[in-house]
């Protein structure tokens, strides 16, 4: 059964999503106290934390950003908030996905269902395998150590922003409409927000200029998609 750390201040909202998500076989744990969903977060293992933004005595942002200096596990931020700077600051800082209130207790189900089978995939993977190296242009990718090099410099990418790239990387000159590229990353059909897929782009790509690298790979085709060119 998987774990599921629920920090979220409002206690009807988490009572109700506590329920959809029992009825899927998960077990879950509520917080109402920021400080204290970071310092469970910190302390036990769990195999998904659904964060709150606005959270009484600490930021939903700060916690995902302590969660995430010590321990690879899908972080899902909730806000009624839909500004989109505060979708890049929470992805940003290394969040799997943003969903934003109002939504369906079904939907958060699925995306939850998506992200652990996803990060699922990924640790079978990277059992007992070689590791297996991708040279593109001025980039190293490391594919199962999950990390990407200039020159000997390593840039930290976020669990998205390296899916994203590498599968770009892999499947070279060719067009990825936004819907196509969230069903492949995010592992599900695109009736998500497909905004978050133009953030983490947005976000691969200043990590890359910022370290020198050749971030015109990534090419933006106005009204097809993305295409990454070798």
């Amino acid at each position: 059964m998987k774990r599921i750390l629920l920090v979220e201040d409002e206690l009807e909202i988490a009572e109700l999503e506590r329920d959809y998500l029992e009825i899927s076989d998960m077990e879950v744990t509520i917080e109402s106290n920021g400080l204290k969903g970071l310092e469970r977060a910190l302390g036990e293992d769990f195999d998904l934390i659904i964060l709150d933004i606005m959270l009484p005595d600490m930021s939903g942002f700060d916690i995902c950003r302590e969660i995430r200096a010590k321990k690879e596990v899908p972080i899902l931020l909730v806000s009624a908030r839909k500004e989109d700077i505060d979708k890049v600051r929470g992805l940003g800082l290394g969040a799997d996905d943003y969903i934003t209130k109002p939504f369906s207790p079904s939907e958060l189900v699925a995306r939850v269902k998506a992200h652990l089978a996803r990060y699922e995939r990924l640790s079978k993977s990277n059992i007992g395998t070689q590791n297996e190296i991708l040279q593109v242009h001025d980039l190293t990718l490391d594919l199962d150590g999950r990390k990407v090099f200039v020159a000997d410099q390593e840039i930290i990418f976020t669990t998205k922003e390296f899916d994203l790239l590498v599968f770009l990387a892999k499947r070279p000159n060719r067009v990825w409409n936004k819907e196509q590229l969230f069903e492949q990353i995010w592992g599900m059909q695109a009736a998500g927000d497909v905004s978050t897929v133009v953030v983490h782009i947005r976000k691969i790509r200043e990590k890359l200029e910022t370290h020198g690298a050749h971030s015109e790979s990534i090419e933006t085709i106005w009204g097809a998609g993305y295409r990454f060119n070798l």
